[in-house]
């Protein structure tokens, strides 16, 4: 078991983790997913102690691995790491940058190692290759013997930081089919990865990293079809968000469509779907809602889905109930509606901005 206490890591110039705690069950495969920046590899790094956390504990199996007195090595031989950029030594055949760290650390002998690394090639689908060298070997195959060359050690955590990055999309997949393999075999793995399917497919935990730490951490099921917080949400629908606040009764709504302009042009939203934003902020804000609460704020969200080609536009109110269908101003909420994929109204007293119209607006629709 792996327990992180308010670890932190520190550079010159940014903090990537800020207070990260969390437990790692024995057995438990995880996908760590987040944008770039957010300290996915980072943290895998602080994990072997190949970065020195700036702050907190990593206790392993109830070791404090960060103290200073540590003897590093000994988590060393627990855990093994498959970087993207493969790290094998060139002037090395395959079979042997595999058996060197058994017969280096471990202390086994060299048959016993050569017969390990054969097992291994064979089960990574390179039997026969052992006595190549890396230059002989592209990239998929050089990312298996990468991993032969971590299951020689017998890790009990096995760290993977985005395995399939450096590798041709054509290879990727040959390389995630070992990844399957070795997540069935019941060791503790931890997985960098941008490709959100394959960490769907093979995990039972996902970290989502934003703002210092894990911002969400869940089941596959929870994290990809029912994220609970609104950067996770953003992040896995790969939602593009623009905010408008609406504050005062001289509020430059000709300035507003301009931002929208250049929000859809930055988000490659079509022409089609930014038509119908605009037309939904002008109907609704400038037609229906401000003319009745030119002194109560607005605030209006656009949330743009490139992987749905589907906008959202929420615009939030305070003050008493006030459904636009029930407005004075019907001509606007019969055209908007008939523009529209969905139009919706939710009141909620418990809430500061308690009124909410939600506009769903689709690449394909009437």
């Amino acid at each position: 078991m792996i327990e992180l206490v308010h670890l932190e890591k520190k550079f010159e110039d940014s903090t990537p983790l800020k207070d990260v705690n969390t437990v790692i069950n024995d057995g438990d495969v995880i996908s760590i997913i987040g944008p770039s920046g957010t300290g996915k590899s980072t943290l895998l790094r602080c994990i072997n102690m190949l970065e020195k956390p700036t702050g907190g504990q990593i206790l392993l199996d109830g070791v404090d691995i960060t103290d200073p007195k540590y003897d590093v090595t000994m988590a060393r031989r627990k855990m093994g790491m498959v970087f993207q950029s493969f790290n094998l030594f060139g002037h090395l055949t395959v079979i042997e940058n595999i058996m060197l760290a058994p017969m280096d650390i471990l202390k086994k002998s060299r048959q016993e190692a050569y017969e390990t690394g054969i097992a291994l090639l064979k089960r990574v689908g390179l039997a026969g290759r052992e006595h190549q060298y890396p230059e002989q070997l592209s990239g998929g195959q050089k990312q298996r013997v990468a991993i032969a060359r971590t299951l020689a050690m017998d890790p009990d955590v096995i760290l993977l930081d985005e395995p399939t990055s450096a590798l041709d999309p054509t290879m990727v997949g040959e390389v995630q089919a070992v990844i399957r393999d070795m997540a069935g075999m019941g060791k503790t793995m931890m997985i960098v990865t941008h490709e959100m399917s394959f960490a769907r497919a093979i995990c039972n935990r996902v970290f989502f990293l934003n703002q210092g730490g894990i911002y969400e951490d869940g089941t596959p099921e929870q994290i990809f079809d029912n994220p609970q917080k609104d950067l996770t949400r953003r992040f896995i629908h790969r939602l593009k968000v623009m905010e408008l606040f609406i504050d005062n009764p001289d509020y430059d709504f000709i300035g507003a469509g301009s931002e929208i302009d250049q929000y859809c042009m930055r988000s490659d939203i079509s022409p089609r779907v930014k038509y119908r934003i605009r037309l939904t902020f002008e109907e609704l804000t400038q037609q229906m809602l401000f003319p009745v609460l030119s002194r109560t704020p607005i605030q209006v969200t656009v949330e743009y889905s490139e992987a749905e080609e589907k906008a959202i536009v929420n615009a939030c109110y305070g003050g008493g109930r006030f459904d636009p269908a029930e407005g004075e101003n019907s001509l606007s909420y019969k055209v908007l509606k008939g523009s529209v994929e969905e139009l919706s109204y939710t009141y909620n007293e418990n809430e500061e901005l308690s009124n909410t119209v939600r506009v769903v607006i689709c690449e394909k629709q009437k």
